[in-house]
């Protein structure tokens, strides 16, 4: 087994996903699939990828979700229904189960930075970790014999061969939305930290006790995005608990 470090990295390296903006265009899942095919590690290989029964390995995906609710929360007024699309990869979590549960060290958290990998030279393709992840954000290559997963880009972010501008996630810089947001939540001036703090970014499924570093900006409801001042839209959070605690549950079904 694997130990965790004993308190939270002081660098702790995220994405904040703001719901809100979020087309669904996918986007970010086909620019991470072809990043991580041709750049980092073993291909990201797919099994029969036009016939009935697809299957493959994506680190990003997106779930789309019809929102109907009831007493005006969050997505709308009562009886108006919204579409929410929900991107999901991994979290990079403080307490990351799949690093707990791997029995050959393959899964990993990194102190430096927080982010968890997998050492695809170690790893025995068991599926532990993907049974220890609340969040289904692992992935089994199956022609590679390995777990695959969200690296947060790292042979991009660290990259000092590549400009500076390029220096993120592919999926962030592909978002054509700007729904996606790469930084530093130990910096409390970063402005990630800044983002969440003032949207009110929530923990998916903070019940888990994983302390996901990724943070998620719920959608506002449509009643403050109609105000005249653009301030209190971006205040107004209220029903976003609500909100989550319905997310989790649709998820649960995936």
């Amino acid at each position: 087994m694997t130990s965790l470090p004993a308190t939270p990295t002081a660098k702790r390296l995220g994405l904040v996903i703001d719901l809100d903006v979020c087309v669904g265009c996918h986007a970010c899942a086909v620019s991470c699939k072809e990043w991580n095919t041709g750049g980092y590690g073993n291909a990201l290989s797919d099994q029969d990828p036009y016939g009935p029964d697809v299957s493959g390995a994506w680190l990003n995906r997106i779930h789309t979700f019809e929102v109907v609710p009831e007493g005006g929360h969050v997505v709308g007024e009562a009886g108006d229904a919204r579409i929410v699309h929900f991107p999901k990869s991994c979290l990079h979590c403080e307490a990351a189960p799949c690093v707990t549960v791997c029995p050959t060290g393959a899964s990993h958290k990194r102190a430096e930075d927080g982010i968890v990998l997998v050492d695809e030279d170690k790893c025995i393709g068991c599926g532990l970790c993907a049974w220890a992840c609340p969040y289904g954000a692992r992935e089994m290559d199956v022609a590679a014999g390995v777990m695959k997963k969200c690296t947060l880009c790292i042979d991009r972010i660290y990259n000092e061969a590549i400009p500076e501008v390029d220096r993120v996630p592919s999926c962030v810089r592909t978002c054509p939305a700007n729904a996606r947001h790469f930084g530093d939540f130990g910096d409390p001036r970063s402005a990630v930290s800044i983002m969440v703090a003032e949207r009110g970014g929530l923990d998916l499924m903070p019940e888990q006790g994983t302390r996901p570093v990724n943070k998620y900006l719920p959608p506002r409801p449509r009643r403050a995005l109609a105000d005249s001042a653009p301030e209190a839209a971006a205040a107004d959070t209220s029903g976003a608990t609500g909100f989550f605690a319905w997310l989790d549950g649709m998820l649960e079904r995936i």
